[in-house]
């Protein structure tokens, strides 16, 4: 009787499911497998990673004090490698909130959090050991599955597939196996590297499970290229100064210029809200950045992102705010080599009423 694998899965928004995120286009490399192209060892969901540097607030809905601490031991062994920390001082608000339900092993992945009720959990432990609590936060901070590749470098046995992980332990639907191991992420939504068969975020799999002769192994700690990866500059790079919010005024005649020099590079701005209503932030110029809006008096709080989606236009978000203070977050589409000046602009939009 051949042995069965539990299997994490990730919780992924409808929205996602509808359409493609933006992010870095890949040069992906060949795998060590003869004849297979493989995504990366590692990848970041750009879209979805934190603001390098936060600080994440983590709660646990039940458990026991010796769960927690096991989470805890293991959790913070990414802040040792990346720009990130944890609170686990179950916050009311806290950014993830972890139950230890029968209902296996899950995350949702990195900024997907803050669309998830407050009185829902965004991570579960149906099974807890060093290598599970890595790899679900991991999740936690952006990363995807790797055997997800957006060129389709793995061939499936799917049969099989379907077979093993419909039954014990793992009890998945067919929609759930395709969604965690058939479906592919677009190469504009990651940024990856190359293969690492040693990666935390690599699954078990069995070469029953492809037609093609390609395996794996349960890997239970982190490999060296996750703890480079996790600190890369266009992820979650140690700075040497913290990072200063530049003061934005309201007015749509300011333009706040700015620059990103070097490579990874985040700039972050910041404008307060006295009066309720439609606002507008925009960015001016040729260099090609993502924006993101963060608040009221919240830097983790994503409210909207925008880009120029590859049309050389400018970001812009238009959106009802609350009084308040609020964060802009720029970062260059190219996160490993792109540089640029732009101008940025906040004010709040005229009505018919004035």
């Amino acid at each position: 009787m051949k042995q069965k694998s539990k299997i994490c899965y990730d919780r992924i928004l409808p929205k996602d499911l509808q359409r493609p995120l933006p992010g870095i286009i890949l040069d992906l490399a060949k795998g060590s497998h003869p004849g297979m192209e493989f995504r990366t060892r590692l990848a970041f969901v750009t879209k979805k990673k934190w603001v390098n540097g936060t600080l994440l607030r983590v709660k646990f809905v039940g458990g026991t004090a010796d769960q927690h601490d096991i989470v805890k031991k293991y959790a913070i062994e990414w802040s040792t490698y990346g720009n990130i920390k944890f609170d686990f001082g179950n916050s009311l608000d806290s950014e993830i909130r972890i139950a230890f339900e029968n209902d296996g092993a899950w995350s949702y992945i990195g900024t997907d959090c803050l669309s998830i009720p407050r009185n829902t959990h965004t991570m579960n432990f149906g099974w807890l050991d060093q290598g599970v609590v890595l790899h679900e936060f991991g999740h936690a901070l952006g990363m995807i599955h790797e055997h997800q590749n957006p060129l389709g470098g793995i061939q499936w046995n799917k049969p099989e597939v379907y077979e093993d992980l419909g039954g014990s332990p793992n009890f998945w639907d067919k929609a759930t196996i395709d969604n965690n191991m058939f479906k592919t992420y677009d190469k504009n939504q990651i940024n990856g590297t190359n293969l690492d068969q040693k990666s935390i975020m690599l699954y078990s799999i069995p070469g029953s499970w492809t037609t093609d002769g390609f395996s794996s192994q349960e890997n239970k700690e982190l490999s060296v290229s996750d703890k480079a990866f996790m600190g890369d500059v266009s992820n979650y790079p140690f700075t040497e100064k913290p990072i200063i919010a530049i003061a934005l005024p309201l007015s749509a005649s300011h333009i706040t210029q700015a620059d990103i020099s070097k490579s990874g590079e985040e700039d972050l701005f910041t404008f307060t809200v006295t009066n309720q209503g439609k606002y507008v932030i925009k960015t001016k110029g040729q260099t090609d950045v993502i924006m993101n809006l963060y608040g009221p008096d919240s830097q983790t709080n994503l409210l909207d992102q925008d880009n120029d989606s590859g049309y050389r236009l400018n970001a812009k978000i238009v959106l009802e705010l609350l009084p308040g203070k609020y964060f802009v977050q720029i970062r260059h589409f190219n996160s490993r080599n792109g540089t640029g000046k732009y101008g940025i602009s906040v004010y709040k939009k005229r009505t018919l009423f004035g």
